[in-house]
């Protein structure tokens, strides 16, 4: 299904599941509601819902072919705490979901300047993003920072990843201070290639 590049068992084993559980200690463990942007092939969100079988996981994902496999995957597995959006994020941020959720992972899922715009808007007061970027991450926080402020998120931390065997990223933690306005995030069709900053 191209679903990864990575085809090697052993592989997928440390760069694919060892690399969603390093979202773990940045995890509260009273954490209810989780939500995953992006999903694709399930990392990290379809790893994070086995290992939370206590929280309630929302895997969003507007491909159709891969939130079929989602489905498909969470059904044969027995996971009841997994639910499949398969629509636009933007889309979940203007329904009932909206500005619910203790916690939105997302690895590998646009520049953070779009992705907080997606991604801030669904997460609570209180609650945090953890973004899983690459070595532009710095550069991209620098970006991003209007953006940051604009949606009610708070002073990024950066938390390195040592994960032999994968390449060098770190995971970008932002925690959400208030409330965002009604109009963000912007709709696909007026937002696409334009930045909010």
């Amino acid at each position: 299904m191209n679903l990864t590049r990575i085809v090697d068992r052993d592989q997928a084993a440390v760069g694919h599941v060892g690399d969603a559980l390093t979202l773990l200690p940045m995890i509260p463990q009273d954490t209810r509601r989780l939500a995953d942007i992006g999903s694709g092939g399930g990392v990290p969100g379809l790893v994070l819902a086995i290992v939370l079988p206590e929280t309630s996981v929302t895997l969003i994902e507007s491909t159709q072919k891969k939130a079929a496999f989602l489905q498909t995957t969470s059904d044969k597995l027995g996971l009841t705490n997994v639910k499949v959006r398969p629509v636009r994020a933007e889309d979940v941020a203007h329904s009932a979901d909206r500005e619910s959720f203790d916690v939105l992972t997302a690895r590998a899922v646009g520049e953070l300047v779009f992705l907080l715009e997606w991604a801030l808007p669904l997460v609570r007061k209180r609650g945090k993003i953890l973004a899983m970027k690459g070595q532009k991450a710095a550069e991209e926080l620098l970006a991003a920072r209007k953006v940051i402020h604009m949606l009610a998120g708070g002073e990024p931390v950066v938390h390195p990843v040592e994960l032999p065997g994968t390449d060098h990223h770190v995971i970008v933690e932002i925690p959400k201070m208030g409330t965002c306005l009604w109009q963000y995030p912007r709709r696909a069709t007026i937002a696409k290639g334009k930045p909010l900053a």
